[in-house]
């Protein structure tokens, strides 16, 4: 794994796992007061990070990275509240999570059908497009196609493994990568629906300390 750090000298700290092909740059539009990790490119399960400072953690999990916390987050000192944001730590269940037919389109995602699944699957309208491709990820298409792969032989190695605790959800009403009838029957009264939002929830919040208030 690797992390980006935002050091903005405070004593709270808010763990973000982001999801597949992220990095910091898609979440720039989020400021917060309180100091900000965020985790991504799930290579492998290793975050050397030093949480000895704080007393206080916050989790919030996007996506693949809900599957992620869900296997290392226990060993997240000090954690106050979890929450998942579009997404199941049952990754790959059939139900729950991707469906076969959703994994393999990630696969076939090139640089010459990319943009068109942007804007089919990640964004409500033209305006967010705009941002979306203003913050995009800045990943190359092979590193994010290998952490496809890694993502799927750590699912099958360690979810036996997975804590599928959270304390709260919030899922994108327009979200058709992760079934919202489903997640509603898996985090049942835990669950927030945003309304007209689709995967990419992110430009409905001002920072990180939004959702953890919204949720």
């Amino acid at each position: 794994m690797r992390y980006f750090y935002q050091n903005n000298q405070s004593k709270e700290l808010i763990v973000f796992f982001a999801g597949w092909g992220c990095d910091e740059n898609q979440f720039t539009n989020l400021q917060d007061r309180k100091d900000i990790l965020i985790v991504y490119d799930y290579q492998d399960l290793t975050l050397d990070f030093d949480f000895s400072h704080y007393t206080k953690i916050d989790i919030i999990a996007y996506s693949a990275g809900v599957f992620i916390a869900s296997i290392v987050g226990d060993k997240i000192p000090h954690v106050n509240k979890k929450v998942a944001l579009c997404g199941n730590p049952y990754l790959l269940d059939e139900k729950l999570g991707l469906s076969a037919r959703t994994l393999n389109l990630f696969k076939t995602i090139t640089l010459d059908n990319y943009l068109a699944f942007r804007r089919e699957y990640m964004v409500s309208n033209d305006e967010e497009y705009e941002k979306y491709n203003a913050l995009q990820s800045l990943r190359s298409l092979e590193s994010c196609q290998s952490e496809l792969t890694s993502l799927e032989k750590l699912y099958y190695e360690h979810k036996e493994k997975i804590n599928p605790e959270f304390d709260k959800a919030i899922m994108a009403e327009d979200d058709v990568l992760f079934k919202l009838a489903s997640q509603k029957d898996f985090y049942e009264e835990k669950l927030r629906v945003i309304p007209k939002a689709k995967h990419h929830i992110f430009f409905h919040f001002n920072s990180f300390e939004d959702i953890l208030c919204i949720a």
